[in-house]
């Protein structure tokens, strides 16, 4: 058995020859011609109704509502109606040819809510129908009144519903059709409307086009604001757990310091200790000093190149009179009110609440400058309480505040979490502004604190 394998030869030149720049343009208007228009030109495409958020809709109440939402479909149906009317009156001396008239107007306007590249077809395809069936008419005029309004509509909504390239494409068909109905199908006197028909479908046209491109446009900006909201957002928030980072990097760095060295030195504060208790604080001081290197290697690549370690140690609720008499000679009135039992709380919570109310009060001079403000501060059993508030500004359409950027309550909020606590931040009755946090300590914290 014998395999005979054929080779087919190309012509030279005809593969692998490129395309003139003509060619392949004239190729892909033919290609999205097809698509627009002959692919599945007659495929189920319903004309969705108005969303709850389109302006339309939101401005009614109730019922109308509901309504609101089939607008589009009614103004549809009214232009309809209106073609039909228009065949009616003047589609014929006999009742039949005018309700033929009408109907064949308002047939190609109903299919646009469901068909649209399809109602295309079918309106020229009526407009010769309607010119046949209206012989009075038909003097080099390829659309009757009728067909002339219902064309225009079935443009207008099609266009609306499609893209632009699809209104070029129909309106090219259109003048097409028209030139040959005129030339061809009817006597030529001189009087045709496809020139009416050409301009009033370009400027409809036009106007349908700059509208859905405005539409588009406002889209993608709408979307390229909320992905830029969401981005500084998580900008914000990665700034923010890098501040808190660094300075727990601190709080934890100089315990683990004050660890090590305590476990040196204690061996010689006792007079001839054992070898196993030597032992012990020798460990001790090892594992301090490998957790402090590993925790300064982890940590540190949170810190930037510039930044440097703070000498002073970090604030605790102790130095909140300084802060407070910092912030009164800025010019904001601030009380300070402070209830339970004072005590020593973990240096993180300590922390985390100076600096709540740091910022708390900034925002305050930020965005109501001239109010005054009350800081109150609670021990409670199971943690600290905190609760700053300001009162309005005395005139806020005179005084305008400082703009900031917006990260105060981000931060706030991302201490808050850390400790596993709770916060709420919003409006008073009067006008001010409110930030309640709850900071919980563990009772075995508070014991060790309190012993």
């Amino acid at each position: 058995m014998t395999e005979t394998t054929h080779t087919q030869t190309t012509p030279p030149g005809a593969a692998g020859r490129p395309r003139s720049p003509e060619f392949r343009l004239a190729a892909d208007a033919l290609s999205g011609l097809r698509q627009d228009l002959f692919h599945e030109a007659f495929a189920y495409r319903p004309l969705p109704r108005l969303g709850a958020d389109s302006p339309f809709v939101r401005r009614r109440s109730g019922r109308m509502r509901e309504y609101a939402a089939w607008a589009p479909h009614a103004v549809v149906v009214v232009l309809g109606l209106t073609a039909m009317l228009v065949g009616l009156t003047r589609g014929g001396d006999s009742g039949v040819p005018s309700l033929l008239c009408g109907l064949l107007a308002l047939a190609p306007v109903l299919l646009t809510l469901v068909r649209p590249a399809g109602a295309f077809w079918l309106s020229l395809a009526a407009s010769t129908v309607t010119a046949v069936v209206s012989e009075q008419e038909w003097v080099g005029r390829p659309w009757p009144a009728s067909s002339f309004v219902s064309h225009l509509v079935v443009l207008t909504v099609v266009a609306a519903r499609t893209r632009p390239r699809t209104a070029a494409w129909m309106w090219v068909l259109t003048g097409v059709y028209g030139f040959f109905a005129a030339s061809v199908l009817g006597p030529w006197y001189g009087d045709t409307d496809v020139a009416q028909m050409l301009v009033l479908s370009a400027v409809l046209l036009l106007v349908v086009t700059v509208r859905h491109i405005r539409r588009e446009a406002a889209q993608e900006v709408t979307a390229q604001q909320t992905v830029t909201a969401h981005e500084r957002s998580r900008r914000t928030l990665l700034e923010e757990r890098t501040t808190i980072a660094r300075e727990l990097h601190d709080v934890v760095a100089h315990h683990m310091s004050v660890v090590a060295i305590q476990a040196e030195a204690a061996p010689y504060r006792v007079e001839n200790p054992p070898e196993e208790l030597q032992k012990a604080f020798a460990t001790i001081r090892e594992n301090a000093v490998a957790a402090l290197t590993e925790l300064r290697r982890v940590l540190g690549v949170v810190r930037a190149e510039d930044y440097e370690a703070p000498d002073a140690p970090q604030p605790t609720l102790a130095d909140l009179d300084g802060l407070l008499a910092n912030v009164r000679e800025a010019g904001l009135t601030v009380e300070k009110a402070v209830t339970g039992a004072v005590r020593e709380l973990p240096q993180g919570v300590e922390l985390s609440a100076y600096r709540i109310v740091q910022e708390a009060l900034s925002n305050t001079l930020r965005h109501a400058p001239g109010a005054s403000a009350r800081v109150e501060i609670g021990y409670v059993l199971g943690g600290l309480g905190l609760r700053v508030v300001n009162t309005p500004p005395p005139a806020p359409r005179l005084v305008k505040p400082s703009p900031g950027a917006g990260h105060g309550i981000t931060g706030m909020r991302e201490r808050v979490a850390m400790l596993d606590g709770e916060m709420t931040a919003g409006p008073t009755p009067d006008g001010g502004h409110e930030v309640t946090v709850f900071l919980p300590v563990p009772a075995a914290t508070v014991s060790e604190g309190d012993a």
